[in-house]
């Protein structure tokens, strides 16, 4: 049986592709950072562990032997994101690594986002090298709303660093996990790039009376202000001024067509949120 490896195993959005591909009946070693993930990746069903750290080279070798298949998704924030990339890339191949599918993002061609730009050269490595791949370009995702869920209930207010007028697509990580087990598992996705979204783009004020609906409280929609903003790395505040300009959007067809249903809706995410809280 072949084996995949995971990076990011234990992280909030890698952690959903493992137990997509154990599904999958797949032999799995998840990648680590500590000691304390351990019992968090085992419980997802690897059979295997890996520790280590996407800076220490020798660590990502030992984590390669043997494998066949590769999950790569970077970190949020990981600094030199694109060097590191490429560097899992190389290794990759100098183990005789036969598949690489990378969750990169929507529209990494947008040079001037340094959080998109970032994945441009681990894609360009990946097609300079003659692994199998796949890229997954996943929109918003539903669940950066699960950290803030508590408080947009609580307070009324669903509040995000740009224009509450500017219209966005998004998508349930749990289906680029599907799709990635997919194209980990199958040949029908190999040397493909596929744009992954739900259906529909909604702007702030769409989310705020989503919410709304959902939770039975009314819910305001604004825009972040000056004391919010400090607190959210340089970084990403070309991408806010995009998003303020121009959304992010993106078609889901291409997401329908692989799942061969309907993508997950952010109203049925929604509804799970307010279930739980």
């Amino acid at each position: 049986m072949s084996k995949i490896l995971a990076f990011g195993a234990a992280g909030p959005f890698a952690g959903l592709v493992l137990p997509a591909l154990v599904r999958r009946n797949a032999e799995v070693r998840a990648f680590v950072r500590k000691d304390g993930d351990v019992p968090i990746v085992r419980r997802n069903g690897a059979s295997e562990v890996a520790l280590g750290d996407l800076a220490d080279a020798e660590s990502i070798r030992r984590a390669l032997a043997g494998v066949t298949s590769v999950f790569y998704v970077a970190p949020v924030f990981l600094s030199d994101q694109a060097e590191i990339g490429k560097r899992v890339v190389a290794q990759a191949v100098d183990a005789g690594v036969k598949r690489f599918v990378f969750s990169s993002l929507i529209h990494p061609v947008l040079s001037s986002l340094p959080n998109h730009a970032s994945k441009a050269p681990v894609e360009e490595a990946v097609l300079d090298s003659n692994l199998e791949f796949t890229f997954l370009h996943p929109a918003i995702l539903f669940q950066n709303y699960a950290s803030s869920w508590r408080s947009i209930v609580d307070n009324g207010v669903v509040v995000e660093p740009w224009s509450n007028e500017t219209s966005h697509s998004r998508v349930d990580y749990r289906d680029v996990a599907e799709v990635a087990a997919i194209a980990l598992t199958e040949d029908r996705l190999t040397n493909g790039t596929f744009e992954l979204c739900a259906e529909g783009t909604l702007n702030r004020n769409d989310i705020a009376t989503l919410i709304s609906e959902v939770t039975g409280r009314e819910i305001e929609a604004r825009r972040a202000g000056e004391e919010m903003m400090s607190k959210f790395p340089d970084l990403l505040r070309p991408m806010f001024e995009h998003y303020d300009r121009y959304g992010l959007r993106g078609n889901a067809l291409t997401l329908r067509a692989i799942l061969g249903r309907e993508p997950r809706t952010l109203r049925a995410y929604f509804e799970e949120l307010a279930d739980k809280a």
